[in-house]
């Protein structure tokens, strides 16, 4: 079979059959495909997008490329369940969300990802916990699981090989919105990682790559019916995404945020409420708790006794970082050498979050090629919210950057991307709809 001949048919808007997505998958898997062939491929496909059955296909073939973890056999005493987001500004809820389920009873294998298109990602802000190895060996990982209940780790290489490369690819080939492509990287690694339960995490608004409901449900609908094919029962929160998730964004400022929220010293209320609103319909679809509102309070006593905290810091230590890093996170965490504010006049009436996430790449805290380093220390810290009075008392927000330099080109780049006005935003929900494949 040639390539060039998958290429064409679905550049033509054809269906790819089984056959040659497997065809495909294998020469992801083996790099016998050259990634300018993968990225035309994807093209084609963000184009004329897949049918269901495609989408299936091209799911399962990747979830299969390589090791597919099992967790019958260490006898754990709760549901193996995990939560995965499709990418926004500011989003270091995971950091969170799988010490507190792990509190309640739950086993949260969290394989994530590194940086995709403007967004974060979940691996490189591990990473800026000195000494955290984000791709411990499966004995590893799965110890750190069942001691602790939960490790949040990065894709391995054994662990659907061939998403891993072409997650890669479609990063700098602006092939990344395509709910087909999302869907099935999402699924692929999830599958393999032998899950019982999984939430979604959708997000929509302009920091998400779904920018309407409409657009936010069809990837919701995708990830379920395709989920369901691999008898992995799954729930999604479809959560808004109009501005930055919490106060800080950028690797290393994420993680502080994140451990404040543990302390129960800083919790910002649009992220409380998303962590939270995950954490609860984790228990509800894994079985753990029969209603929505018990396990809001279940989740929410987590932080607060600080059962989440001790767990977070022992699972930082069991993988690498440091032991006293809860005490300690700013000794740790890379501080940029330029640290200022952005102000502006004006209530903040409205927020361009994709501008918001590739001023962070413009920092150096984002890739622009596969593979490229990040200087962890970058990004923005204090980010107002929608309907904040702003003036030389109450900045915008601070930028930390490498070179006086880059936060000149910055602080422009975030007063264009933010609009103020004289009267206060219209606040959207936050958690805009919760769908459990009933719906």
């Amino acid at each position: 079979m040639l390539f060039t001949d998958v290429i064409r048919s679905k550049r033509d808007g054809g269906a790819l059959s089984d056959e040659q997505i497997q065809f495909f998958v294998d020469g992801l898997a083996d790099e016998s495909i050259p990634a300018e062939q993968v990225s035309s491929l994807a093209m084609a496909i963000f184009l004329n997008s897949m049918s269901f059955a495609e989408i299936a296909k091209l799911t399962m073939s990747m979830s299969a490329s390589g090791t597919v973890l099992e967790w019958q056999d260490l006898d754990l005493d709760g549901p193996v369940v995990d939560k995965h987001s499709t990418g926004g500004v500011g989003d270091k809820v995971s950091f969170m969300l799988a010490p507190i389920v792990a509190a309640c009873g739950g086993y949260v294998p969290m394989i994530s990802g590194r940086g995709l298109g403007h967004t974060g990602g979940t691996t490189d802000k591990a990473e800026a916990i000195p000494g955290y190895n984000t791709a411990p060996d499966f004995p590893t990982f799965r110890k750190v699981v069942k001691q602790l209940g939960c490790a949040v780790i990065g894709q391995t290489t054994d662990l659907a090989p061939a998403d891993r490369r072409f997650y890669a690819i479609r990063d700098v080939t602006g092939t990344v919105e395509s709910v087909p492509l999302i869907t099935a990287s999402i699924l692929a690694k999830k599958i393999a990682a032998g899950l019982d339960a999984l939430v979604m995490d959708v997000k929509v608004g302009s920091g998400a790559f779904m920018s309407t409901h409409e657009r936010a449900r069809e990837m919701a609908q995708s990830i379920v019916a395709t989920a369901a094919l691999a008898n992995m029962k799954t729930h999604v929160l479809i959560t808004d995404m109009n501005e930055v998730l919490g106060r800080n964004a950028g690797n290393a400022l994420e993680i502080a945020e994140a451990v404040q929220y543990l302390k129960n010293e800083n919790r910002e209320p649009r992220l409380d409420a998303v962590t939270l609103g995950l954490c609860a319909q984790m228990l509800v679809v894994s079985g753990i708790e029969s209603d929505r509102d018990t396990a809001m309070r279940k989740v929410d006593a987590a932080v607060t006794s600080g059962r989440a905290l001790e767990i977070f810091a022992k699972m930082v230590a069991a993988l690498g970082g440091p032991n006293d890093f809860v005490e300690n996170p700013d000794k740790y965490l890379a501080s940029a050498p330029v640290i200022r504010p952005v102000y502006a006049s004006g209530t903040l009436v409205a927020v361009d979050a994709f501008a918001v996430g590739n001023a962070i790449i413009e920092l150096g805290g984002g890739r622009r090629i596969v593979g490229a380093a990040l200087d962890m220390s970058v990004g923005f810290s204090q980010f107002a919210s929608l309907g904040t009075a702003l003036d030389r008392n109450t900045p915008l927000a601070m930028v930390h950057a490498a070179s006086d330099a880059d936060a000149d080109k910055v602080e422009a780049m975030l007063r264009k991307a933010c609009k103020t006005g004289a009267k206060a935003a219209t606040e959207n929900p936050i958690i805009a709809e919760i769908l459990t494949g009933n719906s």
